[in-house]
């Protein structure tokens, strides 16, 4: 058994995506970030980071396991699931994989920040992140032109980037003449385990919510960001 300990943003449906996906029994702990519940001592225990979202593995000792893409590592390989045993295989993915962690996150994160989230309308700084994001989304799209996926078969790469890649709307960027994209982020989404994923817990924001609604939900995330309390903006 494993316990999950998450929040609705990109990084944490990664987790609650490729459990849904590799059929793992796991109990589902939502923390309320607004509520700085991932700074208490015994979180930190399990990530001393403060981040979601952490594992703890019940079977191996009560391991535990921070950063998302660490955790879809192990799981993929305490499974033999979702990435390849081949070394040139296994080097693909985790290529892709490392390109999320350090360019779709981090820019869509900022993206978020100075977009959504910062008390003042920074126009550089906002076009830079945003401008950046499409650019990686233009090497996505080149990649998936002559790949269904991003790696092979269907992998922790294509859920990593696709639990971010979904979200460009709250970054303020979007997919037009991006086809290759679009049919992967569709494609995606209709699996059934994705479906189960995204839900699992439910973001606060409904995506086709309200401006209102929307700013609301800004201003929340702006508290924990003026705190030096945010989780990279991700909802």
């Amino acid at each position: 058994m494993i316990d999950l300990y998450t929040a609705a943003t990109p990084n944490g449906h990664k987790i609650s995506i490729a459990l849904e996906e590799l059929a793992l029994p796991y109990t589902l702990h939502a923390l309320e970030l607004s509520k700085n519940e991932q700074k208490e001592p015994w979180f930190l225990a399990l990530n001393p980071n403060g981040r979601i979202p952490a594992i703890v593995d019940r079977a191996v000792d009560n391991f535990a396991v921070f950063e998302s893409g660490a955790i879809l590592i192990y799981l993929a390989e305490k499974t033999g699931q979702l990435m390849p045993a081949d070394a040139k295989g296994r080097s693909q993915v985790l290529q892709w994989l490392m390109f999320q962690m350090g360019g779709i996150g981090p820019m869509m994160g900022q993206a978020n920040v100075f977009f959504r989230y910062f008390p003042e309308k920074l126009q550089g700084a906002i076009d830079r992140y945003q401008g950046e994001s499409k650019r990686l989304f233009r090497v996505l799209d080149g990649r998936l032109q002559d790949h269904e996926f991003l790696a092979g078969d269907y992998s922790i790469a294509d859920i990593a980037n696709w639990a971010w890649v979904r979200t460009h709307n709250w970054s303020g960027v979007n997919l037009d003449g991006l086809p290759n994209l679009q049919r992967w982020v569709d494609a995606i989404a209709a699996r059934p385990a994705v479906q189960r994923g995204i839900l699992l817990p439910p973001s606060q924001l409904d995506r086709n919510a309200s401006d209102e609604k929307a700013q609301q939900f800004a201003a929340e995330a702006r508290k924990m960001l003026e705190t030096g309390q945010s989780t990279q903006a991700g909802v």
